[in-house]
């Protein structure tokens, strides 16, 4: 197994190299988003969760530990305005990231496919500089989509951590509205 991937290595076109190396840090980089996103809007849904509870219990004002107690606390009259401020916040700062691994989701086949082209015209260079059997061009083009599979690979990750991150966000913006509603209605009442 190491001496495969040595062997790749030296067989390899610089540019593809750089392509995988390029995909490796995609990949690094988007896990780092997802696990940082997806455990920080799971407490953010949890405290909005247990607030939504306590109100639908009969409390007036929101938990605490509530995105929307800081915009309660900002004005002296509570509004339909107040909280669909309160909710574009937390809108945003919910789907913060997103917009990275949907970069990523979409540029990767991309970089992968780039760094198959340049690996399997290095192949075809080489063939033409020496007697190219069937061997050596299985081999060059085998050796070169390795860079398209990784792409593919890193955009399978990002496309669905992305999902996964685009429905928490949008859990958490019905929780949010939920709460503003109920304590709408109960001011009214």
């Amino acid at each position: 197994m190491i001496n495969e991937i040595i062997d790749f290595y030296i067989k390899s076109h610089p540019v593809t190299l750089f392509v995988l190396a390029l995909l490796t840090l995609y990949f690094f980089a988007l896990n780092w988003v997802f696990f940082y996103r997806y455990f920080t809007l799971n407490v953010w849904i949890t405290n909005e969760n247990s607030s939504l509870e306590t109100i639908l219990m009969g409390a007036s004002h929101v938990s605490e530990n509530s995105f929307l107690r800081y915009f309660i606390k900002s004005s002296t009259k509570l509004s339909k305005e107040l909280f669909d401020l309160a909710h574009y916040a937390a809108t945003k700062e919910a789907t913060k990231g997103l917009s990275f691994l949907s970069i990523v989701a979409s540029t990767s086949p991309f970089i992968g496919l780039f760094g198959t082209v340049v690996s399997i015209l290095d192949t075809f260079s080489h063939i033409g500089q020496s007697s190219g059997t069937m061997v050596v061009i299985a081999s060059g083009v085998s050796d070169a989509l390795v860079a398209t599979a990784s792409g593919i690979f890193v955009a399978i990750f990002a496309y669905t951590y992305h999902q996964i991150l685009k429905r928490k966000a949008f859990e958490l913006s019905g929780l949010l509205k939920m709460q503003s509603d109920s304590i709408i209605s109960k001011s009214i009442a």
